[in-house]
């Protein structure tokens, strides 16, 4: 039986990190190849019995090695993504992926997309006035939103940032909250709170806020405003209804731009109540500077387990939707 193999050349550091812990990552490319990968003095040999396999391999860590030489620490998700790009052919994706910077956190760690969907969901917010960002839980949605919010705040391309959520129940009722109404919506927010005191700092946050520059509100404190020269996100769209969404979207006034989130499978709304979010899509698709992007579980940049259990559930409802019909 013949056989293949490819090399490349790379630093002492890059390969341990390429490796990864007890060579966790690189035994995870040669399962998912069918190759042999060897490190002697700095040079990484692939060997294996299928040409293509061998050459999908070393695009991989071909890729890997170039992200670490980039200054990244490389994640079980880098290299699982780098797999199912390799499997397609398109390894040199993950370059013009990490090449996008957005901002950085107060810690100084680069905030930027990690994959083909986040990277044509960034594009799309830099190029459209109003986006909506569809995708399960973990996709980043909300997280590079907020990115781009408080980079554009920062550049004075906009003088404030709102933040607004419908303030609905999963499965719990707000009147049992203790204390007043701001103190009730406050847990329906938190995430928003935690991506702005990750991005720019707690201090910088409260600044801004008590200024008036940054206002994260329940989405029922819109009605009747008109919002210029701002950047306004929705989180969690999915729970508002039909009325709410236009309520909202009229809002945009001039100089703004609004970003709408929403994973359309996690709907807290009544029975029977149509999704605001459903209704959009359907209504808004076609028209100029509105942009929808479709983000999936290989989107997903939380821990590996959670890429499998959206699949799983996707799945499910794949399976159950065949049988209805």
């Amino acid at each position: 039986m013949a056989e293949y193999s490819r090399e490349i050349n790379a630093s002492v550091d890059d390969l341990k990190n390429l490796f990864g812990e007890h060579d966790q990552y690189i035994r995870k490319i040669e399962d998912d190849f069918r190759v042999t990968v060897s490190d002697r003095n700095g040079t990484v040999r692939i060997k294996g019995s299928s040409e293509p396999q061998v050459v999908r391999a070393m695009g991989v860590i071909k890729g890997l090695i170039t992200l670490s030489e980039r200054g990244n620490d490389l994640e079980e998700q880098n290299v699982n993504y780098a797999i199912e790009l390799g499997k397609e052919n398109v390894t040199d994706a993950l370059v013009k992926i990490d090449s996008d910077c957005i901002c950085h956190t107060v810690q100084g760690k680069p905030v930027k997309p990690k994959t083909l969907g986040q990277k044509a969901y960034v594009d799309a917010i830099r190029n459209n006035m109003v986006v909506f960002g569809i995708g399960p839980a973990g996709t980043g949605k909300t997280y590079l939103a907020m990115a781009m919010a408080i980079s554009a705040f920062k550049n004075n391309e906009v003088s404030r940032i709102i933040l607004t959520r419908p303030a609905i129940e999963a499965g719990e009722k707000l009147g049992f909250l203790p204390g007043d109404l701001q103190s009730k919506v406050d847990p329906y927010l938190r995430p928003l709170y935690d991506a702005l005191y990750q991005i720019m700092g707690a201090d910088s946050f409260l600044k801004n806020m008590e200024k008036g520059l940054i206002e994260v509100a329940p989405l029922a404190y819109m009605r009747g405003r008109t919002l210029d020269n701002a950047y306004i996100i929705l989180d969690e769209a999915q729970n508002t209804t039909p009325a709410q969404m236009k309520m909202f979207l009229t809002r945009i006034g001039f100089g703004s731009k609004v970003i709408v989130t929403g994973d359309a499978t996690q709907k807290d709304l009544p029975p029977d109540t149509k999704s605001g979010l459903d209704v959009a899509v359907k209504i808004l698709k076609g028209i100029e500077d509105i942009a929808f992007c479709n983000l999936t579980a290989s989107d997903v940049v939380r821990h590996p387990l959670v890429q499998r259990i959206v699949k799983a559930y996707d799945d499910y409802d794949h399976r159950r939707s065949n049988g209805r019909k």
